[in-house]
């Protein structure tokens, strides 16, 4: 006999229907065959469904077995088609009855007949929606995935046994209730505050207008200055995911399986730290079957790239596109795929291989060739794509012992306040422009349009750009910046003022 089920898979950040054909044939040598360009982990589906039927009280058909992955021409991977083949076999057999409205299957199966953690539920469901079936069956560890897009019936489902007794109607599986994205939406506690940050107050102003704007920032400074906490303390003063931004997070995560057993929509910007050894594919994306990279699961968040220079030219340079546009896009014999990728940027760096050149508490023990080598790894194209670069000095031992004192610094939870309402301000400026979301988004046509400046700062910002050979992204993003600050200030237009802030911001020491 002939059974299909319907189930998915994804490629990029879309789920596709795939039909699974399982056929049962009593006659002929027994065997059990897949098709339909099938990787190595859906092929070794068939020894985990063999065993998993048979540990759910249920004798495997000794027939020949065989499964089709429609369609053949689109390559399919990953653990997912376990159950819907288990199903396919159940149902071609006359063990159990399939549902008469078209239902989603989907998940792996552990070898006693249980259901694990499946990667990409949440793209099910969207995929189900869009297509208006009704019904989904996913393990119940990630279940909760599915449960935030409404109009279908999210099934969780324990076991191969307990499906079974479902579809025979011997024991209803409940659908999970729809969860409502604003009740999952709250007051997050920051990971660190910047109330535990000692000194380093201009960097704190930094980091402020970096959140506001959207700006990419880049620190350098000397070991134990406090990069790291400043970078680790900034999603705690951006504004809280918006619905349809949470929804975009919530996508990548669950392609990447980075939702955890039980988890539900990501609620929380992302803080990505990938260390300076991780591959080009691990930062930007990519593979045979593209998959996300740090840079997309940093999307909508904060994306932290210590000891800058350390990181391979080849990936430091494929930063180019998604600090320019807010995307990744890979190309593969298969199709293309393009992920977001909109992120703030935090990248540190010591000032040389040691980190104490004009130190004046430790010597440099660099030579001027290593210190120029050092710096040089950090091509023109990519520092010009940061608005803001800081020099963070080392926290002098005085502001140290005072904190013993209890001295009340102001925290994120401040700061964020403000950055807030500076939020609010781009968000009714740019509700005409599509597709721009903060200061940093703005094109030249929108800079033209909604970043107006006084007399006194255009000349400034003329002279700025003629006595540092500064260039044209740079003059765009110093007007960016200068409009940020502005926003913060409560200005309409843009000063004098705001210029000079934003150029100290932008001209480093050692140009």
């Amino acid at each position: 006999m002939l059974a299909k089920v319907c189930s998915a898979a994804n490629y990029g950040l879309k789920a596709i229907d795939i039909d699974v054909e399982v056929n049962v044939a009593l006659k002929g040598f027994p065997g059990f065959g897949m098709v339909g360009m099938a990787n190595k982990a859906v092929e070794e589906a068939r020894e985990r469904v063999r065993t998993a039927i048979a540990n759910s009280d249920i004798e495997f058909p000794v027939a020949k077995i065989t499964v089709n992955l429609a369609p053949a021409d689109l390559p399919k991977e990953g653990s997912r088609y376990d159950l819907p083949i288990a199903v396919g076999i159940l149902a071609a057999t006359g063990i159990i009855k399939l549902p008469e409205e078209k239902s989603y299957f989907y998940g792996e199966l552990s070898l006693d007949g249980g259901l694990r953690h499946t990667k990409g539920v949440f793209l099910l469901a969207v995929l189900a929606k869009e297509k208006g079936v009704k019904n989904v069956f996913v393990p119940r560890l990630c279940a909760n995935e599915a449960s935030v897009i409404e109009g279908i019936n999210v099934y969780p489902v324990d076991s191969l046994k307990s499906l079974i007794s479902h579809l025979e109607n011997k024991k209803v599986i409940k659908a999970l209730k729809v969860v409502k994205s604003e009740e999952l939406m709250g007051d997050l506690k920051p990971e660190f505050d910047f109330c535990e940050i000692i000194g380093q107050e201009q960097a704190k102003r930094a980091m402020e207008i970096a959140a506001t704007g959207g700006h990419n920032i880049f620190l350098m400074g000397p070991p134990g200055s406090g990069k790291t906490m400043l970078s680790r303390a900034m999603p705690g003063i951006m504004p809280d995911l918006t619905e349809k931004e949470s929804l975009e997070v919530t996508k990548i995560f669950s392609i990447t399986g980075n939702i955890p057993a039980g988890g539900s929509l990501i609620r929380k910007r992302s803080f990505r730290s990938p260390h300076h050894t991780t591959s080009m594919v691990g930062l930007i994306g990519g593979g045979s079957n593209p998959k996300p990279g740090e840079v997309s699961l940093a999307h909508r968040g904060v994306l932290f790239l210590d000891e800058f220079p350390e990181f391979g030219r080849g990936s430091l340079e494929a930063l180019r596109q998604p600090l320019e546009d807010g995307k990744v896009t890979i190309c593969r014999a298969a199709g293309t795929v393009t992920f977001p990728a909109e992120f703030v940027l935090v990248a540190a760096a010591n000032p040389c291989p040691c980190g104490f050149m004009g130190d004046p508490k430790h010597e440099c023990k660099c030579g001027i060739y290593q210190i120029n080598r050092y710096q040089k790894k950090l091509s023109g194209p990519i520092m010009d794509r940061i608005d803001l670069h800081l020099n963070v000095p080392a926290v002098d031992v005085n502001k140290l012992m005072a904190d013993k004192e209890n001295i009340k610094r102001e925290g994120s939870r401040e700061i964020k306040k403000r950055v807030v309402a500076g939020r609010l301000v781009q968000n009714k400026r740019f509700e005409s422009a599509d597709g721009v979301f903060c200061n940093a988004d703005m094109k030249n046509r929108h800079i033209r349009q909604f970043a107006l400046m006084t007399t006194k700062a255009n000349l400034l910002l003329k002279q700025a750009v003629n006595k540092y050979a500064l260039s044209a992204r740079t003059y765009f993003r110093l007007i960016k910046v200068s409009r940020t600050i502005a926003d913060l200030a409560g200005s309409k237009n843009i000063e004098d003022v705001h210029v000079a802030e934003a150029l100290q911001y932008r001209i480093r020491l050692h140009e």
